[in-house]
Formats: structure tokens, C-alpha cells, sequence
């Protein structure tokens, strides 16, 4: 006869994800905001939309406007509108993590951009240049 878990440990025995939620800014020439995590980060010298983990608690939404203004200091005036998920099978042994994205419009012309340390660089991109960033 095989043995029935309790509730509580079973619910140990799923697979646990780490979730995340990013932000696709673009200007006005239809590029796409892009910061590079700088020297001493997990990804040091890749690029990526501006996003990160959430916190306990925290819904993907709210995430997404934190992480959005902590590394570069930029508040939307709207939420932004859900694009879509994507799912990392194994990001640098913590696990599976499952990201949610977010379009949160057309920078302003004059836009500037406050990063945080954890980025030593920005840059729009198209997409045709995605390959070199």
C-alpha cells in the first residue's frame, strides 16, 4: 500500500520557483531600455530589462514598479500592462525561476536614468542590435 503524505509535507515536495518581474521601456524610436548588471553582480556584464525578485509578499505588479524605480529611478505614471511570462529551468543554481513581464510605455524624450550600483551601464537598443548587447 503506498503511503499518503500529510498535507504539509507534501506541499515540500513540489517544485519551488523563485518569481521575478521586469519592465520593456521603450523611447520614441521604438528601442529598448537595457541596463548591464555591473563588476562583482551574479550576471556581471550582461544586459537585461530593468526588474528583479520580488519580495515576500509582494505581487508581480508591485514588483515591477519597485525594481522599475530602484535601478533607475523612473515612476510610471500608469501601471503597467501585463506582456506575458517566461520560465528559466535553472538560473545559476538557485532553481527555476519564473518571470513576469510587464510594457510600461514610451520614455520621455528627456528621460534621464538613475541607475543603481547594481548596473554600471544603460542603452536603448533595437531589436535588430539585441544580438550585440
Amino acid at each position: 500500500m503506498e503511503r499518503v503524505l500529510p498535507r504539509a509535507e507534501w506541499v515540500k515536495t513540489l517544485p519551488q520557483a523563485i518569481v521575478g518581474a521586469c519592465v520593456l521601456l521603450l523611447d520614441h524610436e521604438d528601442r529598448i531600455l537595457l541596463l548591464r548588471y555591473a563588476e562583482g553582480q551574479p550576471s556581471a556584464g550582461t544586459w537585461g530589462l530593468p526588474g528583479g525578485m520580488l519580495d515576500h509578499g509582494e505581487d508581480p505588479l508591485s514588483a515591477a514598479r519597485r525594481e522599475l524605480h530602484e535601478e533607475t529611478g523612473i515612476v510610471l505614471d500608469a501601471p503597467p500592462r501585463f506582456l506575458g511570462y517566461d520560465h528559466r529551468a535553472d538560473v545559476k543554481g538557485t532553481g527555476p525561476v519564473i518571470d513576469f513581464i510587464f510594457y510600461g510605455g514610451t520614455l520621455a524624450a528627456d528621460q534621464r536614468i538613475s541607475r543603481s550600483p547594481e548596473h554600471d551601464k544603460d542603452g536603448l537598443f533595437t531589436l535588430n542590435e539585441l544580438h550585440t548587447a
